[in-house]
């Protein structure tokens, strides 16, 4: 929540000065809004709402109508398209689970490869080197933004590259990000660094990644 209450008193100091909110600014502070009614309210309310409304055997549609400092209203209408009466609705939903499928074992395993890391190098000569691939690769994508590199749409094993649901197989290879995001490392380091240059390529960010 610290980056969206800054995002807020960025929002509160201009609308003070006189000044125009940035149009990047309020689209940062929507999706951070958004990401946390997804990861800590959606659940609750379903928890709540969900089993008191089984008695009721009719379609409806609930609307919270919230108001910060105000009480907050709700309204019921048996239209189901009523969503499309608001220009800027927005059905929020988690990332879906993916349906992965169970492979058969092959048989005894060869020799594992030693591990490898990363090494990221910026124009401005900073570096990101950590212990593993996957925390460079982590430390990588929080530099850039999740959000952005969230934009790209990319995938490993099926999965989004950076979710908002962990994954039932792969949970454990997800990594936080922030703000609800996971990302994903279940991927041999050279495709990390792959994926990395693919990221700095799309944004114009100029990196040597070296495997070490």
């Amino acid at each position: 929540m610290s980056r969206l209450s800054d995002l807020y008193k960025a929002m509160e100091t201009l609308r003070k000065e006189g000044l125009s909110l940035n149009e990047d600014l309020e689209k940062q502070v929507n999706e951070l809004e958004e990401n946390i009614i997804k990861k800590e309210i959606l659940p609750i309310v379903t928890e709540t709402i969900a089993p008191a409304l089984k008695q009721v055997q009719r379609e409806l549609v609930l609307v919270v109508d919230y108001v910060p400092g105000s009480p907050i209203s709700v309204h019921l209408s048996r239209k189901r398209n009523f969503a499309a009466e608001f220009a800027d609705a927005k059905e929020i939903l988690p990332d879906p689970q993916v349906v992965h499928k169970e492979i058969g074992k092959t048989g005894p395993k060869g020799e594992i490869a030693p591990a490898t890391r990363l090494r990221i190098t910026f124009a401005d000569g900073s570096v990101i080197q950590e212990k593993n691939a996957a925390e460079t690769f982590r430390k990588f994508v929080m530099e850039v933004g999740p959000d952005r590199v969230r934009s790209l749409g990319m995938k490993q094993n099926k999965v989004p590259l950076i979710s908002n649901t962990l994954d039932e197989k792969y949970k454990r290879t997800q990594k936080s990000v922030g703000n609800g995001w996971y990302l994903i490392t279940n991927s041999n380091t050279l495709t990390k660094k792959r994926d990395i240059e693919r990221i700095a390529s799309k944004f114009g960010i100029k990196v040597k990644v070296e495997v070490i």
